[in-house]
């Protein structure tokens, strides 16, 4: 006798509460430079689906550190969302750190210019096409006196977007330098939290420093030195001792004279080489320049994250250019308060 066919057990509804979020975060990340707030969210648990920006430097950085990602060569403006879309799907988070030269007060007393400043509203066209669910935008802290501020935010709100702002030191959050940067939090959904949690412990300069005789290093007081630097660093040996180790800072007004203890956060890095080590080798003081190596430490890179391509300079630029990943990681873990990451 036959026996009749096995009938399957009703599908029960699921019980992980995981079940009814997207099992990756994909993420598409505009200005992306070398990838420092890719290689945040990518640490929160977000999967890099994308990366664009202009300069070729940075997109072979950013494609040796995310070989999975779709890595575009251009002018945020030029790129065809429809292939982009074809190429990469659709995102639950994008990610945007536009220009911020113009912005900065780095940039002193040379004028603004506009067509920079406005590269932030470039991202509303990603936001309209992709609808993600989540989106970052990340610039210098003074962007917000800018007179167009409030109406990017106004457009994004247009779009349906909830927003929050958070001014965040990524001194807070485990990296060994003072860097403030505001990130102006969107969620489709949803407001995104309060606060972003940040560490309790506080990392200094002489955590990313290399061990001694790493670098070659010249004697401080050399008949060519400038003579702004001998001045910097004897205000240094006045407030620590002839023999000190200490940094000095090669421009921008602190109150400090033009030099930092190694015993604090770095200042902030920039796009050019700004902190020379002045050490005691038992005879006479010696200097050199921080290197890449030291540089990455202080941005928050780990080990993994590579910068192959380029020249020092190359590098240093963007380092300086860069978000920091802990950072990053933080704001985007804390984004949702959903087991999504």
């Amino acid at each position: 006798m036959r026996r009749p066919p096995a009938r399957h057990a009703p599908t029960r509804p699921p019980t992980n509460p995981r079940a009814h979020f997207p099992d990756v975060v994909r993420t598409l990340d505009l200005f992306c430079g070398a990838g420092g707030s890719s290689a945040g969210a990518r640490a929160a648990g977000a999967t890099i689906v994308g990366g664009i920006d202009v300069d070729p430097i940075a997109t072979a950085t950013y494609a040796v550190n995310f070989p999975d990602a779709h890595v575009v060569t251009s002018r945020v403006e030029d790129v065809d969302l429809a292939r982009l879309k074809r190429s990469i799907g659709p995102i639950d988070l994008l990610l945007a750190s536009p220009e911020c030269k113009s912005h900065t007060c780095a940039r002193g007393r040379a004028p603004r210019d506009e067509t920079s400043r406005a590269t932030a509203f470039l991202a509303l066209d990603y936001v309209s096409y992709f609808r993600p669910r989540w989106l970052v935008l990340e610039n210098v802290v003074h962007i917000r006196p800018w007179k167009r501020y409030a109406e990017l935010q106004q457009r994004l709100r247009h779009l349906g977007y909830h927003l929050r702002e958070h001014i965040l030191d990524a001194s807070h959050f485990g990296v060994p330098q003072s860097r403030r940067r505001l990130f102006l939090l969107g969620g489709l959904d949803q407001l995104p939290p309060n606060t972003v949690r940040a560490r309790d412990s506080t990392r200094t300069v002489e955590s990313i420093l290399d061990p001694r005789g790493t670098w070659r290093t010249s004697p401080l007081f050399h008949p060519r030195r400038a003579s702004a630097t001998l001045k910097r660093a004897k205000r240094a040996f006045a407030a620590l001792g002839p023999t000190a180790s200490f940094l000095l800072v090669y421009y921008g007004t602190d109150g400090s004279g033009g030099w930092q203890h190694l015993r604090r956060p770095l200042r902030t890095i920039t796009t050019v080489d700004r902190f020379a080590l002045v050490t005691h080798d038992g005879h006479e003081s010696q200097m050199r320049m921080l290197q890449v190596p030291e540089l990455r430490r202080a941005m928050g890179f780990n080990h993994r994250f590579r910068f192959p391509v380029g020249t020092r300079r190359d590098q240093v630029r963007l380092l300086g250019n860069g978000v920091c990943p802990p950072v990053m990681a933080a704001v985007v873990h804390n984004l949702a308060p959903s087991p999504l990451f």
